[in-house]
């Protein structure tokens, strides 16, 4: 938008400063003026971005993006909501709503160590900063991937020649394992995860760790959904990919099968003339396991991994648990810098200090150089999966950055930032501007022959400089897994025929990730190529506010049955939508039609209240269904 004088044709009076006594100079107290009671005194200096779309200066004003758009056409300058707009234009309609503004001022630049603002993973980064005489060659960090059952922990079991698939509930790993093992002499650091989401969630925090991924293919079975998932997460992080093909020892194993499955989705072995390096093993009977370690090692010595030991300990946090002995503790691995026990850390807003580390075995270690995981206790609250972790001068002053930034968080969250663009309508402006040049999409369908005319007709959109890329493709209901990995590469999630699970849909609304549902190809297929073509028309997004579970269905004369219920969490208005699930399917979605408290109208019931509820057009209610309200907004 181009820049116009702040000082507007139609000025208003600027608010007045507020006055230390709490009344105006007239005498009146503040906040109030004869005959009328005003509304609690809005802010009258907001900092405000050199650049800031129409939405987030409606969010920064506290006021209507209408309101705002209006504003914005008095003045001459026609924008939609998410149009970006200059300092000097916002103020302008700052101005006009009674605000008085001054720039936000960009925070300064931090040191590298504290930032690692490059491109690539954190071990990238750390190489990036330091001088290559202080690099040492570091251990290998693999990550073991594949569907469940087929395997994957079995096979750690047999490379660290120690059973832990016994004590694991119902044979299934439950949590994120770190274990590191010793080859030749030469160590190798293993993660052991219950699904690729937490390998997926780790990218999406931009704390990729993993330097191969492992996948693990049942022999006797084949590829399964989750094993599809697994391969285009590995993908989309870039990670090298090698096959472990286990249980050769079954008579029912068919490997050229596994290997033609593979090959169809262009994950083509070597002896097949692709570069995929495929290894038969059967981890109970503890064949082919040497093989498998030497080709890890192979792979991984070629990319020459290093690592300084003497610097200023930095690296992730593996998973973090609550113990009722320990307290918090953190399984982490150290990417840069040794860890010693006495050392200050800080986590985001979490600090502490190690006062013991234990090895995967559950040793006591004093020290923990690049690429070794341990358990460490003494922080002050457990942290996240993917959480980047760093060594500080001492504890007191952990505690004090962990302060600061958990005041940055919470003044991050009253003052909003520019959402992440991952929504359909902001594709074209993003292309144009050479911000991107390829749409991410995350695809499921009903059913492969839905799914394969809706493929070939996307690969067949866009040009040389604008591509449409599917990271994934699968089948059946949107789960949390496609939400994560489309957080974590910018993409958008389009179903057709489908569904999305509840998990889903919460984690889509934080990610900011947009979903797409389509009943029909040919209208998947336009939308999309209008988004390439910046043409796409406004649509509405459906903005959950709440749920309730039917406990107790009542029968009024006149009216039909009515829903006793309670607010599970966030609220129901009066001019809510509403959808009627039972076991996670859609059976109707309508207009809330009646709000009741005991036997009075109510315009709104929130969280841990009783309630009773109508909905226009449907009576079929059954104890345990959810109701989920939702308002629709426009997103373009």
């Amino acid at each position: 938008m181009g820049r116009r004088d702040s000082r507007s044709s139609r000025s208003r009076p600027q608010p007045s400063a507020p006055n230390p006594g709490g009344s105006t100079s007239t005498g009146t107290p503040a906040g109030q003026r004869a005959g009328a009671t005003s509304p609690p005194p809005l802010p009258t200096a907001i900092e405000l971005p050199e650049v800031m779309s129409v939405r987030d200066l409606a969010r920064a004003l506290r006021a209507n993006p209408i309101d705002v758009i209006k504003e914005l056409m008095a003045n001459g300058i026609v924008a939609s909501i998410n149009q970006t707009i200059d300092y000097d234009t916002a103020e302008i309609v700052a101005g006009e709503l009674g605000f008085q503004t001054r720039p936000l001022e960009a925070a300064a630049p931090e040191e590298p160590e504290d930032t690692f603002e490059v491109s690539g993973t954190l071990w990238d980064k750390l190489i990036k900063h330091e001088p290559p005489e202080s690099l040492r060659p570091r251990p290998p960090v693999v990550t073991v991937l594949g569907h469940v059952d087929h395997g994957k922990t079995t096979l750690l079991d047999a490379i660290r020649q120690a059973n832990v698939v016994s004590g694991e509930y119902g044979g299934i790993t439950q949590h994120i394992g770190a274990y590191q093992v010793e080859r030749d002499g030469r160590k190798i650091t293993y993660l052991d995860t219950p699904g690729h989401e937490a390998f997926t969630a780790m990218r999406a925090r931009g704390a990729q760790v993993t330097d191969l991924a492992v996948l693990v293919v049942a022999a006797d079975d084949g590829l399964m959904p989750q094993t599809r998932e697994a391969i285009d997460h590995a993908r989309a992080a870039d990670v090298p990919i090698l096959v472990a093909l286990n249980k050769m020892d079954r008579p029912t194993a068919q490997p050229d099968r596994i290997k033609q499955q593979l090959a169809d989705i262009n994950l083509t072995v070597e002896e097949w003339g692709g570069d995929v390096i495929c290894v038969q093993v059967s981890a109970l009977q503890n064949q082919g396991i040497d093989e498998l370690l030497e080709s890890i090692l192979v792979l991984t010595e070629l990319a020459e991994l290093r690592s300084n030991p003497d610097r200023p300990v930095v690296g992730t946090v593996i998973e973090g648990q609550l113990d009722r002995q320990r307290g918090p503790t953190a399984t982490l691995l150290v990417q840069g810098g040794t860890l010693r026990v006495g050392d200050a850390l800080l986590v985001g807003a979490i600090s502490g200090r190690v006062r013991a580390m234990l090895d995967y075995r559950g040793n006591p270690v004093s020290e923990a150089p690049p690429a070794m995981p341990v358990l460490v206790m003494g922080l002050s609250e457990v942290p996240k999966a993917g959480d980047i972790f760093r060594q500080v001068e001492s504890e007191r002053e952990a505690r004090a950055l962990a302060e600061d930034a958990a005041e940055r968080q919470r003044l991050a969250i009253e003052r909003p930032s520019a959402p992440v663009i991952v929504s359909l309508e902001d594709i074209f402006s993003h292309l144009q501007a050479g911000e991107v040049q390829e749409l991410n999409l995350v695809l499921k369908a009903d059913v492969q022959g839905s799914m394969e005319p809706i493929v070939n007709s996307l690969e067949r959109l866009g040009n040389e400089d604008q591509e449409v890329r599917i990271l994934h493709q699968g089948i059946g209901r949107i789960t949390e897994s496609d939400i994560m990995l489309a957080s974590a590469s910018n993409a958008i999630v389009i179903g057709f025929h489908v569904d999305v699970d509840e998990a889903a849909r919460r984690t889509a609304s934080q990610e900011r990730v947009d979903i797409r549902l389509y009943n029909i190809i040919y209208k998947l297929i336009e939308d999309v190529d209008k988004a390439l073509r910046g043409m796409l028309e406004p649509v509405y997004e459906k903005v959950v506010s709440g749920h309730a579970e039917v406990r107790e269905v009542f029968r009024i004369k006149r009216r039909g049955n009515v829903a006793g219920s309670y607010m599970t969490d966030g609220v129901a208005a009066r001019n809510s939508w509403v959808r009627v699930l039972r076991n996670g399917e859609e059976l109707f979605d309508g207009q809330l039609d009646s709000l009741k408290r005991f036997q009075e109208d109510v315009p709104e019931v929130r969280s841990g209240f009783e309630c009773g509820i109508g909905v226009s057009g449907f009576d079929d209610f059954e104890a345990g269904d959810i109701l989920e309200f939702y308002r629709e907004e426009r997103v373009g």
